[in-house]
């Protein structure tokens, strides 16, 4: 793809599919349009049943363009390899095995859990609010730790400035397999971790820019969506 050619990517699909477009086009730069196909609706704007609608509005220019931070993590591997992928949700790290907790050693503090997210603010309304995160204004620049399952009933999320780096360390549990953990981002591309492994996550330099053209808010979506007033 090159961005001369196009003015919009119309993606067809739930907010999963739109997620994974996002990141096959960071380095584009070209704004997206969701058209939902499926269950959940917070980063689709239309629906099929409307598309005439949206087309119009699409080609007379009665829309507007949300930029939406995303998150870059780069894995480093023991042997020094580097693996480096943004995200526009989230950044997952959870446990290879079954019935195992994990070692994390963040930053800012220690975890014994199932796994942690980093959230951006798009992203605290998926995996982050399972977990028991914030719900967090989706044009907002700040990252989430949220702790999964977590062995202490006292680890709780943290809210983070978006200046903010984030280093996390896989460390030794007991008897340890060859693979620890798993990292995710945005629900894909897994990296297997290992003990000594570490994962960076900062904000990205790159952004997701989301064409509105709709009347309905962030605020209402998620009133509909969790239900209550």
């Amino acid at each position: 793809l090159k961005k001369e050619q196009f003015d919009c990517v119309l993606v067809l699909g739930g907010d999963g599919t739109l997620l994974c477009m996002a990141g096959e086009t960071e380095d584009i730069d070209i704004p997206l349009f969701g058209i939902n196909l499926g269950t959940v609706r917070f980063l689709t704007e239309g629906e099929v049943a409307n598309i005439e609608e949206i087309l119009d509005r699409l080609l007379t220019d009665d829309f507007t363009i949300e930029e939406r931070m995303m998150v870059t993590g780069t894995v480093t591997k023991a042997d020094g390899t580097t693996y480096r992928k943004s995200a526009l949700n989230d950044i997952v790290i959870s446990r290879a095995g079954f019935s195992r907790l994990i070692g994390l050693n963040v930053s800012l503090d220690t975890y014994e859990a199932d796994g942690v997210v980093i959230s951006t603010p798009t992203g605290s309304t998926g995996y982050n609010l399972s977990a028991g995160g914030p719900i967090v204004s989706p044009d907002a620049e700040l990252l989430v730790i949220t702790p999964v399952s977590p062995h202490s009933l006292t680890a709780k999320s943290i809210v983070l400035s978006g200046k903010e780096r984030i280093t996390i360390e896989i460390t030794k549990k007991r008897k340890t397999q060859d693979t620890e953990a798993i990292c995710s981002f945005d629900g894909g591309n897994d990296v297997e971790l290992s003990v000594g492994d570490r994962v960076d996550i900062r904000k990205s330099e790159k952004i997701t820019r989301l064409i509105k053209a709709s009347n309905v808010n962030f605020y209402e979506i998620l009133r509909n969506k969790l239900g209550g007033n």
